[in-house]
């Protein structure tokens, strides 16, 4: 039997650092969407436990026991007690340490196909748990629905998804460390979101993320990888950009476009001129 499940790339269209937690942690306020580009995981019975990483970027991944596909496999089996042999591939498609938490999504991805093989509830508490401990955006990234979200992560309120658009996902093959990142900001107590309007349109979309939010990691990052400004940059001069901002802890940015088709003709301008980056359009929805 074989289980096959899509890991979406995770983009932040908003993220407010809005607090710090006792423990270290930060409280974050973010809007965040799913694209329909991602990395894929497949499970099948086996005879034995096999771990296979293929895809254009499996050389930045090893399949040891750090990687989250295997810790999600191992928190599964502790919680539910089946241990049945599985060969898992996993065709990694992003780049790491981006942004768009392709980390995150493979482990929610395996997570999703085990459920699925072993008829267990994806929504069981137990695994809620295991989810959030395997890291912030594991929980979002389960459901891989545009939505708003707090706290470290774990508190999730869906959007209605029904307004649709284009994105340019655009990553100088520089990885950044989100720790890095964080221990680099210099505020921490930022205001959080405001109120959500009813986004009707693209364009009403753009106008309220670039008036009203802020990706508030963009700092720090770009202290740590200079090169995101020139990623914003060639962004911004495309034609047809409605907005430009940085996802996550970057580096990946991106550009938000009418539709995917108009995403598409960006990405044939701006290749050429950076062979280097990892340029890719998708459509997602908020």
């Amino acid at each position: 039997m074989t289980i096959v499940e899509e890991a979406r790339a995770k983009v932040n269209l908003a993220l407010h650092v809005s607090g710090r937690r006792p423990d270290g942690y930060h409280d974050l306020d973010m809007l965040v969407a799913f694209a329909d580009v991602g990395d894929s995981v497949e499970l099948t019975t086996s005879e034995a436990d096999r771990f296979l990483i293929d895809g254009p970027m499996a050389a930045s991944l090893s399949t040891d026991a750090d990687n989250l596909v295997q810790r999600a496999l191992k928190g599964f089996r502790e919680i539910t007690g089946r241990t049945d042999p599985l060969s898992i591939r996993l065709t990694k498609r992003l780049p790491v340490a981006s942004g768009i938490g392709g980390g995150s999504a493979d482990a929610a991805a395996t997570l999703r196909a085990l459920c699925r093989l072993h008829d267990v509830p994806a929504d069981a508490p137990a695994l809620a748990a295991l989810a959030l401990s395997l890291g912030a955006d594991v929980p979002m990234c389960i459901a891989s629905s545009p939505a708003r979200v707090g706290g470290v992560g774990e508190r999730i309120v869906p959007t209605t998804g029904h307004l649709c658009f284009g994105l340019l996902l655009v990553n100088p093959n520089v990885g950044v460390s989100t720790p890095a990142t964080f221990r680099a900001l210099e505020r921490r107590d930022n205001p959080p979101l405001p109120p959500l309007p009813v986004f009707d349109t693209v364009r009403r979309l753009a106008d309220f993320l670039a008036a009203e939010t802020r990706n508030d990691l963009e700092p720090a990052a770009r202290t740590i990888a200079p090169v995101i400004g020139d990623v914003l940059t060639a962004l911004a001069d495309l034609p047809d950009v409605r907005l430009t901002r940085m996802s996550g802890s970057g580096a990946t940015c991106f550009g938000l476009f009418d539709d995917k088709a108009t995403a598409n003709r960006a990405a044939l301008k701006l290749a050429p001129k950076h062979p280097g980056w990892w340029i890719e359009p998708a459509a997602a929805t908020f």
